[in-house]
Protein backbone atom coordinates (compact mmCIF):
# COMPACT_ATOMS: atom_id res chain seq x y z
CA UNK A 1 0.00 0.00 0.00
CA UNK A 2 4.05 0.93 -3.83
CA UNK A 3 3.27 -2.05 -1.67
CA UNK A 4 -0.13 -3.48 -1.13
CA UNK A 5 -0.62 -1.40 1.94
CA UNK A 6 -3.42 -3.40 3.67
CA UNK A 7 -6.85 -1.98 4.17
CA UNK A 8 -8.51 -4.54 6.44
CA UNK A 9 -8.86 -1.82 9.03
CA UNK A 10 -11.34 -2.18 11.85
CA UNK A 11 -14.10 0.34 12.26
CA UNK A 12 -14.22 2.42 15.38
CA UNK A 13 -18.00 2.12 15.26
CA UNK A 14 -20.32 -0.80 14.87
CA UNK A 15 -21.58 -0.27 11.34
CA UNK A 16 -20.83 1.49 8.09
CA UNK A 17 -22.59 4.81 7.59
CA UNK A 18 -22.46 6.43 4.20
CA UNK A 19 -23.44 9.83 2.92
CA UNK A 20 -27.13 9.65 2.09
CA UNK A 21 -28.14 6.80 4.43
CA UNK A 22 -30.21 8.88 6.79
CA UNK A 23 -33.89 9.20 5.86
CA UNK A 24 -33.63 12.84 6.92
CA UNK A 25 -30.71 13.54 4.61
CA UNK A 26 -30.32 17.12 3.56
CA UNK A 27 -32.31 17.21 0.34
CA UNK A 28 -30.62 20.31 -1.00
CA UNK A 29 -27.05 19.09 -0.73
CA UNK A 30 -25.24 16.47 -2.72
CA UNK A 31 -21.81 14.92 -2.49
CA UNK A 32 -19.57 13.79 -5.33
CA UNK A 33 -17.62 10.54 -5.04
CA UNK A 34 -15.30 8.45 -7.20
CA UNK A 35 -16.64 5.01 -8.07
CA UNK A 36 -14.96 2.08 -9.77
CA UNK A 37 -17.74 1.16 -12.21
CA UNK A 38 -16.08 -1.92 -13.72
CA UNK A 39 -12.52 -3.26 -13.79
CA UNK A 40 -10.19 -0.45 -14.97
CA UNK A 41 -13.08 2.02 -15.29
CA UNK A 42 -14.18 4.79 -12.95
CA UNK A 43 -16.37 7.87 -12.80
CA UNK A 44 -17.61 10.63 -10.49
CA UNK A 45 -21.12 10.12 -9.15
CA UNK A 46 -23.42 12.41 -7.20
CA UNK A 47 -25.25 11.16 -4.13
CA UNK A 48 -27.38 12.67 -1.35
CA UNK A 49 -25.55 14.13 1.62
CA UNK A 50 -27.02 13.16 4.98
CA UNK A 51 -27.78 15.77 7.60
CA UNK A 52 -25.66 14.82 10.64
CA UNK A 53 -27.40 13.47 13.72
CA UNK A 54 -26.38 14.54 17.22
CA UNK A 55 -23.46 12.11 17.39
CA UNK A 56 -22.30 12.64 13.79
CA UNK A 57 -20.16 15.11 11.88
CA UNK A 58 -20.31 16.48 8.38
CA UNK A 59 -16.88 16.86 6.81
CA UNK A 60 -15.75 18.94 3.85
CA UNK A 61 -12.80 17.14 2.30
CA UNK A 62 -9.58 19.09 1.84
CA UNK A 63 -7.33 16.29 0.57
CA UNK A 64 -7.36 12.56 0.08
CA UNK A 65 -4.48 10.24 -0.64
CA UNK A 66 -4.37 7.37 -3.08
CA UNK A 67 -2.98 4.25 -1.45
CA UNK A 68 -1.77 2.98 -4.79
CA UNK A 69 -0.92 -0.63 -3.99
CA UNK A 70 -4.28 -1.78 -2.69
CA UNK A 71 -6.34 0.71 -4.69
CA UNK A 72 -4.69 -0.53 -7.88
CA UNK A 73 -5.94 -4.03 -7.13
CA UNK A 74 -9.43 -2.66 -6.47
CA UNK A 75 -9.47 -0.46 -9.57
CA UNK A 76 -8.31 -3.28 -11.81
CA UNK A 77 -10.74 -5.83 -10.35
CA UNK A 78 -8.05 -8.04 -8.83
CA UNK A 79 -9.41 -8.54 -5.32
CA UNK A 80 -9.82 -12.32 -4.82
CA UNK A 81 -13.39 -13.40 -4.14
CA UNK A 82 -12.19 -15.13 -0.97
CA UNK A 83 -11.08 -11.73 0.38
CA UNK A 84 -14.17 -9.67 -0.51
CA UNK A 85 -15.32 -9.47 3.10
CA UNK A 86 -11.91 -9.04 4.76
CA UNK A 87 -10.78 -6.33 2.36
CA UNK A 88 -13.78 -4.06 2.76
CA UNK A 89 -12.78 -0.52 3.65
CA UNK A 90 -14.57 0.98 6.67
CA UNK A 91 -16.84 3.28 4.64
CA UNK A 92 -16.89 1.36 1.39
CA UNK A 93 -20.08 1.43 -0.66
CA UNK A 94 -20.90 -1.24 -3.21
CA UNK A 95 -19.31 -4.66 -3.56
CA UNK A 96 -16.20 -6.07 -5.19
CA UNK A 97 -15.36 -6.20 -7.99
CA UNK A 98 -17.67 -3.31 -9.00
CA UNK A 99 -19.36 -0.93 -8.78
CA UNK A 100 -17.55 0.10 -5.62
CA UNK A 101 -16.62 3.31 -3.81
CA UNK A 102 -13.26 2.73 -2.16
CA UNK A 103 -10.48 4.54 -0.32
CA UNK A 104 -9.39 5.32 3.23
CA UNK A 105 -7.11 8.37 3.36
CA UNK A 106 -9.33 11.44 3.74
CA UNK A 107 -8.47 14.71 5.47
CA UNK A 108 -11.11 17.38 5.88
CA UNK A 109 -12.68 20.09 8.02
CA UNK A 110 -15.71 19.52 10.21
CA UNK A 111 -18.50 21.86 9.10
CA UNK A 112 -21.28 20.44 11.29
CA UNK A 113 -21.06 18.42 14.47
CA UNK A 114 -20.20 18.58 18.18
CA UNK A 115 -18.59 21.82 19.38
CA UNK A 116 -15.38 19.99 20.29
CA UNK A 117 -14.84 19.06 16.62
CA UNK A 118 -16.40 22.01 14.80
CA UNK A 119 -13.93 23.65 12.36
CA UNK A 120 -11.26 21.10 13.28
CA UNK A 121 -9.09 19.39 10.68
CA UNK A 122 -9.71 15.65 10.93
CA UNK A 123 -8.61 12.37 9.38
CA UNK A 124 -11.10 9.69 8.40
CA UNK A 125 -10.87 6.28 6.72
CA UNK A 126 -13.28 7.46 4.02
CA UNK A 127 -13.25 7.02 0.22
CA UNK A 128 -12.54 9.78 -2.31
CA UNK A 129 -15.55 12.07 -1.83
CA UNK A 130 -15.91 15.83 -1.39
CA UNK A 131 -18.41 15.88 1.51
CA UNK A 132 -19.53 13.11 3.86
CA UNK A 133 -21.40 12.44 7.09
CA UNK A 134 -19.99 9.91 9.57
CA UNK A 135 -20.12 9.16 13.31
CA UNK A 136 -18.02 11.60 15.33
CA UNK A 137 -16.13 8.57 16.67
CA UNK A 138 -14.89 7.79 13.15
CA UNK A 139 -12.76 10.94 12.81
CA UNK A 140 -9.56 11.89 14.58
CA UNK A 141 -8.31 15.42 14.94
CA UNK A 142 -5.08 16.06 13.04
CA UNK A 143 -2.38 17.46 15.36
CA UNK A 144 -1.83 21.17 14.88
CA UNK A 145 1.84 20.59 13.99
CA UNK A 146 0.94 18.21 11.13
CA UNK A 147 -0.14 19.90 7.87
CA UNK A 148 -3.38 18.65 6.35
CA UNK A 149 -1.53 17.96 3.11
CA UNK A 150 0.78 15.48 4.88
CA UNK A 151 -1.94 13.92 7.02
CA UNK A 152 -3.14 11.89 4.00
CA UNK A 153 -0.21 9.56 4.82
CA UNK A 154 -1.80 8.52 8.13
CA UNK A 155 -3.23 5.20 6.93
CA UNK A 156 0.08 4.23 5.31
CA UNK A 157 1.95 5.20 8.48
CA UNK A 158 -0.48 3.06 10.48
CA UNK A 159 0.32 0.08 8.26
CA UNK A 160 4.05 0.74 8.64
CA UNK A 161 3.74 0.94 12.43
CA UNK A 162 2.02 -2.43 12.50
CA UNK A 163 4.74 -3.93 10.30
CA UNK A 164 7.49 -2.63 12.58
CA UNK A 165 5.66 -4.00 15.61
CA UNK A 166 5.55 -7.39 13.91
CA UNK A 167 9.24 -7.18 12.93
CA UNK A 168 10.34 -6.23 16.47
CA UNK A 169 13.64 -4.58 15.48
CA UNK A 170 16.19 -4.65 18.29
CA UNK A 171 19.16 -2.45 19.12
CA UNK A 172 22.02 -2.95 16.69
CA UNK A 173 20.24 -5.29 14.27
CA UNK A 174 20.88 -5.45 10.54
CA UNK A 175 17.64 -4.96 8.61
CA UNK A 176 16.73 -4.79 4.94
CA UNK A 177 13.39 -3.45 3.73
CA UNK A 178 12.59 -4.62 0.19
CA UNK A 179 10.28 -2.33 -1.77
CA UNK A 180 10.59 1.46 -1.66
CA UNK A 181 6.93 2.26 -2.07
CA UNK A 182 5.18 4.39 0.53
CA UNK A 183 4.77 1.63 3.13
CA UNK A 184 8.24 0.16 2.59
CA UNK A 185 9.85 3.59 2.83
CA UNK A 186 7.94 4.36 6.02
CA UNK A 187 8.95 1.02 7.55
CA UNK A 188 12.62 1.74 6.78
CA UNK A 189 12.23 5.27 8.19
CA UNK A 190 10.77 3.93 11.45
CA UNK A 191 13.33 1.15 11.82
CA UNK A 192 16.11 3.70 11.37
CA UNK A 193 14.90 5.46 14.54
CA UNK A 194 15.96 2.46 16.65
CA UNK A 195 19.48 3.15 18.02
CA UNK A 196 22.23 1.18 16.36
CA UNK A 197 20.04 -0.42 13.71
CA UNK A 198 21.65 -0.69 10.26
CA UNK A 199 18.84 -0.27 7.72
CA UNK A 200 18.97 -0.65 3.94
CA UNK A 201 16.01 0.22 1.71
CA UNK A 202 16.15 -2.02 -1.38
CA UNK A 203 14.39 -1.34 -4.69
CA UNK A 204 14.84 -2.20 -8.35
CA UNK A 205 14.29 1.47 -9.26
CA UNK A 206 17.58 3.35 -8.72
CA UNK A 207 15.66 6.63 -8.70
CA UNK A 208 14.37 5.66 -5.25
CA UNK A 209 17.85 6.44 -3.89
CA UNK A 210 16.88 10.10 -3.56
CA UNK A 211 13.81 9.19 -1.51
CA UNK A 212 15.87 6.99 0.81
CA UNK A 213 18.43 9.74 1.32
CA UNK A 214 15.70 12.26 2.12
CA UNK A 215 14.39 9.88 4.79
CA UNK A 216 17.86 9.28 6.23
CA UNK A 217 18.08 5.64 5.09
CA UNK A 218 20.79 3.85 3.09
CA UNK A 219 19.60 2.75 -0.37
CA UNK A 220 20.60 -0.35 -2.33
CA UNK A 221 19.58 -1.95 -5.60
CA UNK A 222 18.99 -5.73 -5.39
CA UNK A 223 22.53 -6.54 -6.52
CA UNK A 224 23.96 -4.21 -3.86
CA UNK A 225 21.83 -5.43 -0.95
CA UNK A 226 23.77 -6.83 2.03
CA UNK A 227 23.37 -10.45 3.12
CA UNK A 228 23.30 -12.10 6.56
CA UNK A 229 20.52 -9.83 7.79
CA UNK A 230 18.83 -10.33 11.14
CA UNK A 231 15.48 -9.33 9.67
CA UNK A 232 14.19 -8.67 6.16
CA UNK A 233 10.86 -6.89 5.71
CA UNK A 234 9.29 -7.49 2.32
CA UNK A 235 6.98 -4.81 0.98
CA UNK A 236 7.44 -4.82 -2.81
CA UNK A 237 4.31 -6.71 -3.78
CA UNK A 238 6.31 -8.92 -6.16
CA UNK A 239 7.36 -12.54 -5.72
CA UNK A 240 10.90 -11.69 -6.85
CA UNK A 241 11.22 -9.46 -3.80
CA UNK A 242 10.15 -12.26 -1.48
CA UNK A 243 12.65 -14.61 -3.11
CA UNK A 244 15.38 -12.07 -2.48
CA UNK A 245 14.30 -11.75 1.14
CA UNK A 246 15.03 -15.47 1.56
CA UNK A 247 18.49 -14.89 0.10
CA UNK A 248 19.37 -11.89 2.26
CA UNK A 249 18.32 -13.12 5.69
CA UNK A 250 20.86 -14.92 7.84
CA UNK A 251 20.61 -18.15 9.82
CA UNK A 252 17.69 -18.16 12.31
CA UNK A 253 16.62 -14.81 10.83
CA UNK A 254 13.09 -13.63 10.31
CA UNK A 255 11.22 -12.41 7.23
CA UNK A 256 8.18 -10.19 7.64
CA UNK A 257 5.83 -10.30 4.65
CA UNK A 258 3.82 -7.08 4.33
CA UNK A 259 2.78 -7.43 0.69
CA UNK A 260 -0.69 -8.34 -0.41
CA UNK A 261 -0.61 -10.12 -3.76
CA UNK A 262 -4.31 -10.01 -4.54
CA UNK A 263 -5.37 -12.95 -6.66
CA UNK A 264 -1.87 -13.67 -7.95
CA UNK A 265 0.05 -16.87 -7.12
CA UNK A 266 3.51 -16.57 -5.57
CA UNK A 267 6.34 -19.04 -6.15
CA UNK A 268 9.31 -19.06 -3.78
CA UNK A 269 12.14 -21.57 -3.20
CA UNK A 270 11.41 -23.33 0.08
CA UNK A 271 13.83 -26.20 -0.49
CA UNK A 272 17.11 -24.33 -0.09
CA UNK A 273 18.35 -22.38 2.91
CA UNK A 274 14.86 -21.82 4.30
CA UNK A 275 14.82 -25.20 6.02
CA UNK A 276 18.46 -25.65 6.95
CA UNK A 277 18.82 -22.13 8.36
CA UNK A 278 15.58 -22.36 10.34
CA UNK A 279 14.19 -19.14 8.88
CA UNK A 280 10.93 -17.62 10.07
CA UNK A 281 8.39 -16.23 7.59
CA UNK A 282 5.66 -14.15 9.20
CA UNK A 283 2.76 -12.22 7.67
CA UNK A 284 1.98 -8.70 8.83
CA UNK A 285 -1.48 -7.30 8.17
CA UNK A 286 -2.82 -4.02 9.49
CA UNK A 287 -6.30 -5.42 10.17
CA UNK A 288 -5.09 -6.98 13.42
CA UNK A 289 -2.90 -5.67 16.20
CA UNK A 290 0.00 -7.89 17.29
CA UNK A 291 -1.32 -10.23 20.01
CA UNK A 292 0.99 -8.96 22.75
CA UNK A 293 -0.24 -5.37 22.25
CA UNK A 294 -3.97 -6.05 22.27
CA UNK A 295 -4.45 -5.68 26.03
CA UNK A 296 -3.19 -2.07 25.88
CA UNK A 297 -3.70 -0.87 22.31
CA UNK A 298 -6.74 -0.41 20.07
CA UNK A 299 -7.07 0.80 16.50
CA UNK A 300 -7.83 4.37 17.47
CA UNK A 301 -4.72 4.62 19.64
CA UNK A 302 -2.62 3.24 16.78
CA UNK A 303 -4.05 5.78 14.33
CA UNK A 304 -3.39 8.61 16.80
CA UNK A 305 0.22 7.48 16.96
CA UNK A 306 0.40 7.42 13.15
CA UNK A 307 -0.87 11.00 12.92
CA UNK A 308 1.57 12.20 15.57
CA UNK A 309 4.53 10.67 13.72
CA UNK A 310 3.76 12.71 10.60
CA UNK A 311 5.30 15.81 12.18
CA UNK A 312 8.57 15.21 10.29
CA UNK A 313 8.64 17.39 7.16
CA UNK A 314 10.97 14.91 5.45
CA UNK A 315 7.92 12.70 4.92
CA UNK A 316 6.66 15.15 2.28
CA UNK A 317 9.03 13.29 -0.06
CA UNK A 318 6.45 10.48 -0.13
CA UNK A 319 3.94 12.70 -1.93
CA UNK A 320 4.86 12.22 -5.57
CA UNK A 321 2.12 14.33 -7.15
CA UNK A 322 -1.10 16.27 -6.65
CA UNK A 323 -4.20 16.67 -8.80
CA UNK A 324 -7.68 18.09 -8.54
CA UNK A 325 -10.20 15.49 -7.38
CA UNK A 326 -12.31 16.06 -10.48
CA UNK A 327 -9.43 14.82 -12.64
CA UNK A 328 -9.35 11.38 -11.00
CA UNK A 329 -11.45 9.55 -13.64
CA UNK A 330 -9.04 10.76 -16.32
CA UNK A 331 -5.88 10.04 -14.30
CA UNK A 332 -6.94 6.68 -12.86
CA UNK A 333 -5.49 4.56 -15.69
CA UNK A 334 -2.09 6.18 -15.24
CA UNK A 335 -2.13 6.14 -11.44
CA UNK A 336 -3.26 2.53 -11.17
CA UNK A 337 -1.44 1.13 -14.19
CA UNK A 338 1.22 -1.55 -13.89
CA UNK A 339 3.98 0.80 -15.01
CA UNK A 340 3.17 3.52 -12.49
CA UNK A 341 6.02 4.73 -10.28
CA UNK A 342 3.79 6.96 -8.14
CA UNK A 343 4.23 6.98 -4.41
CA UNK A 344 1.29 8.69 -2.68
CA UNK A 345 -0.71 10.80 -5.11
CA UNK A 346 -2.66 13.51 -3.32
CA UNK A 347 -6.05 14.78 -4.45
CA UNK A 348 -7.14 18.29 -3.53
CA UNK A 349 -10.78 19.34 -3.26
CA UNK A 350 -12.23 22.73 -4.18
CA UNK A 351 -14.28 24.54 -1.59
Amino acid sequence: MSTPDDVGKKLYVGKNLHAGESPDAGKNRCATAFWVTSPAQGELRGEPLATPAQDEVQVRTLYSGISRGTESLVFNGRVPESEFSRMRAPFQSGEFPAPVKYGYCSVGRVEQGPDALLDKTVFCLFPHQDYYTVPASAVLEVPTNVPAQRAVLAANMETAINGVWDAEPMLGERICVIGAGVVGALVAYLCAQVPGVDVHLVDINPARRQLAEQLGVVFATPDQAPHDQDCVIHASGHSAGLRQALELVGSEGRIIEMSWFGEGDVSIPMGGAFHSQRLTLKASQVGQLPPKLRPRWDYQRRLRLALSLLVDERLDALISGESDFKQLPTLAHTLFGRGSVELCHRLRYSA
